[in-house]
C-alpha cells in the first residue's frame, strides 16, 4: 500500500555530495515513546522530527534495522549476554539492563517485512512520502550475505546456503547450524567475515547459486518499491573471488557464476541508490559494478591514527572517485567519535569529513556528542547529557555546508608547502569553486600548531587586488593581496586540531 505521493518508478534525485543521517530505528522509537509517554511506531513519529532533520540540511534518512527480527537470534543474544564480554558491553551501554532490553540483531533478518515493533509497509511508505515532501530520501538495509537461522529459506531452500557435512559439523559444531527438513538433515555454515569467528545468529548464503541469486533479486525489487536507496551490509563478501576464497573448502568444486551479483542487482533496480559497506580495497570494484557510494573506511582509519602520509595519499585520488566515497566519523559499527577523537579533535576531523567530496555520513547521537556506543542487540542506551558545544559546532558545520558550492561546485586539493618550520605536512587544504562562490578549507590534523603556504595553481586569474578570507567557523576576517595569493601562496597557521572554513570574496 504505497501512498499516491510516492512513485517507486521515479527515482529520487539526490543532490551531489549528499548528507546522510543514520537512525537506529528501534532505539529511536523507544526514545520517542519514553518522551511522549505512549508507544510510537513509524506511523506516529511527529512531523517535527522530520522537520528538524530537514532544517539541518540532511538529504537522506537511513532507517537502520526496520526488518523483522529473528526470535532465534534474540535467544542467541540473550545467551551471549551471559558471557563476561557480552555482559560488559551491555553494562557499559545500559547499566542495570534486563533480559527484556535485549532484542535480535537487525542484521539477522528473519524476513524483509517491517518488524511489528517498528511499523507496517503502509507506515514505512508514509514516512517516505513525508521525507520526499521535505526533499529527503529514504534508505533501508539490504543484508545479502546471510539470513537469520529461522528465515524460511533455511527450511524451504537449504540449498540456497553453504552446506557442510555431518563430519564437518562434528569437527567444528560452532561453525554450522543443524537444520532438519522433511527431506533430510542439513548442516548450514554460519555467516562470517574471514578475519573473525563466525556470526552465531546467521546462516551463510551461497552466492554461487543462481537460484538463490534470483530469490535475492526478487527481495531487492520488493525493498526498492518502498525506499530510494539501500545500505548493503558487508557488500564485498558477495564478490565471486572473495566468496570463493572464504568458502572453497565447502563448495566442492562449484564454479563461480560468469558475472557478479552486484552487476545483476544494479540492473534489476536501476533507480535504487546502492551504498556499500566495503573494506579490503574493494571500493573501486564495487563502484564499477553499479554502487553509487562506498564506505571510506581507509580515510577514517588514517585520520584516527593521525597517519598524515596516508591521509594525503587518499585525498590525492581522482575527484571522480572521491565523489562516490561515504565519509564518516562514526556509525553503528564504530565507536562514538566523541570517545575516539574527543572534544579537542572535533573541529579538525569533523570539518574534514563534513566538507570533503562524496557522501557526508552522520550517525544518530553524533551531533549531540554522545559517548555511549549502543550494541545493536540492545533496545536502547542509557540517557546521557547533551554536549551543547558539540550540538552548536555541528549545527554550524551543517549550516555552512548547506551552501550550494559544497554540492554543485568543483573540488580541488591544494598543495601546502613549508613556511618557517616543518609542520606543513600536518595541514590539509582544498577548495570548492563555482561561478557564485569560492570556499577554501585548511585543516590542521595534528595536536601542535602547524603552518604552511597554500598554493592555488599557476595561471589562475586574480581580477581583484585584494580578497577577504572570512572564516565562517570562527567569525574572523583576513585581507590578503592577489600578488601574495598568486605568488608565494596563502599563509596559514592553525593551532592544534583546528580549521579554517573560508568564504573568499573580492576585497
Amino acid at each position: 500500500m504505497t501512498p499516491a505521493t510516492v512513485s517507486p518508478a521515479r527515482p529520487f534525485l539526490l543532490r551531489a555530495h549528499p548528507h546522510l543521517y543514520e537512525i537506529n530505528t528501534w532505539a529511536w522509537l523507544e526514545k520517542l515513546s519514553a518522551k511522549f509517554g505512549r508507544t510510537i511506531t513509524l506511523a506516529e513519529v511527529p512531523d517535527g522530527e522530520w522537520d528538524s532533520l530537514q532544517r539541518l540540511g540532511f538529504d537522506i534518512v537511513w532507517l537502520m534495522g526496520v526488518w523483522r527480527r529473528s526470535p532465534r537470534a534474540r535467544q542467541i543474544a540473550l545467551a551471549n549476554a551471559g558471557t563476561p564480554g557480552g555482559a560488559a558491553q551491555y553494562d557499559g551501554a545500559l547499566p542495570g539492563w534486563h533480559p527484556e532490553d535485549i532484542v535480535a540483531s537487525p542484521y539477522a533478518v528473519a524476513e524483509y517485512v517491517p518488524d511489528p515493533h517498528v511499523g507496517t509497509w503502509h507506515s514505512l511508505d508514509a514516512v517516505r512520502a513525508k521525507l520526499h515532501a521535505r526533499g529527503m530520501a529514504l534508505f533501508l538495509d539490504f543484508v545479502g550475505n546471510h539470513t537469520a537461522l529461522d528465515h524460511r529459506w533455511t527450511r524451504e531452500h537449504p540449498e540456497f546456503y553453504v552446506n557442510g557435512t555431518a563430519e564437518d559439523f562434528q569437527r567444528d559444531p560452532a561453525s554450522f547450524c543443524r537444520v532438519e527438513t522433511p527431506r533430510r538433515v542439513f548442516y548450514l555454515a554460519l555467516g562470517r567475515d574471514p578475519y573473525f569467528p563466525p556470526w552465531s545468529d546467521v546462516a551463510q548464503l551461497n552466492h554461487f547459486s543462481m537460484q538463490m541469486r534470483a530469490a535475492q533479486l526478487a527481495e531487492l525489487r520488493t525493498i526498492a518499491e518502498h525506499c530510494d536507496g539501500v545500505r548493503c551490509d558487508m557488500a564485498m563478501l558477495h564478490l565471486n573471488d572473495i566468496f570463493g576464497r572464504i568458502w572453497n573448502h565447502l563448495l566442492r568444486g562449484a564454479a563461480a557464476p560468469a558475472d557478479e551479483f552486484w552487476a545483476r542487482a544494479h540492473a534489476a533496480v536501476p533507480g535504487l541508490v546502492l551504498l556499500a559497506e566495503a573494506y579490503w580495497g574493494t571500493e573501486q570494484r564495487l563502484l564499477d559494478l553499479g554502487f553509487s557510494y562506498v564506505y571510506d573506511k581507509g580515510l577514517y582509519d588514517a585520520v584516527r591514527a593521525q597517519n598524515m602520509p596516508e591521509v594525503h595519499a587518499r585525498l590525492a585520488a581522482p575527484a571522480a572517485y572521491q565523489n562516490r566515497l561515504a565519509r564518516f566519523l562514526e556509525n553503528h559499527d564504530e565507536e562514538r567519535c566523541a570517545r575516539v577523537f574527543g572534544r579537542e579533535r572535533r573541529t579538525s576531523v569533523a570539518s574534514l569529513m563534513g566538507t570533503l567530496p562524496g557522501m557526508r555520513f552522520y550517525h544518530q547521537g553524533e551531533l549531540d556528542g554522545a559517548t555511549v556506543h549502543l550494541p545493536i542487540t540492545l533496545r536502547m542506551a542509557a540517557d546521557e547529557p547533551v554536549d551543547t558545544a558539540a550540538t552548536s559546532f555541528f549545527a554550524k558545520l551543517l549550516r555552512i555546508t548547506k551552501d550550494a558550492v559544497f554540492h554543485g561546485g568543483i573540488w580541488n586539493l591544494l598543495p601546502v608547502t613549508v613556511e618557517g618550520d616543518d609542520t606543513a605536512g600536518n595541514l590539509v587544504a582544498y577548495e570548492w569553486r563555482s561561478e557564485k562562490s569560492w570556499k577554501v578549507i585548511a585543516i590542521n590534523l595534528a595536536g601542535g600548531a602547524s603552518q604552511g603556504r597554500v598554493h592555488f595553481g599557476a595561471g589562475r586569474a586574480w581580477p581583484a587586488k585584494e580578497y577577504v578570507f572570512y572564516d565562517e567557523l570562527h567569525d574572523v576576517r583576513y585581507l590578503r593581496g592577489a600578488e601574495e595569493l598568486g605568488g608565494v601562496g596563502l599563509f596559514v597557521r592553525r593551532q592544534g586540531f583546528d580549521a579554517h572554513l573560508f568564504q573568499v570574496t573580492p576585497g
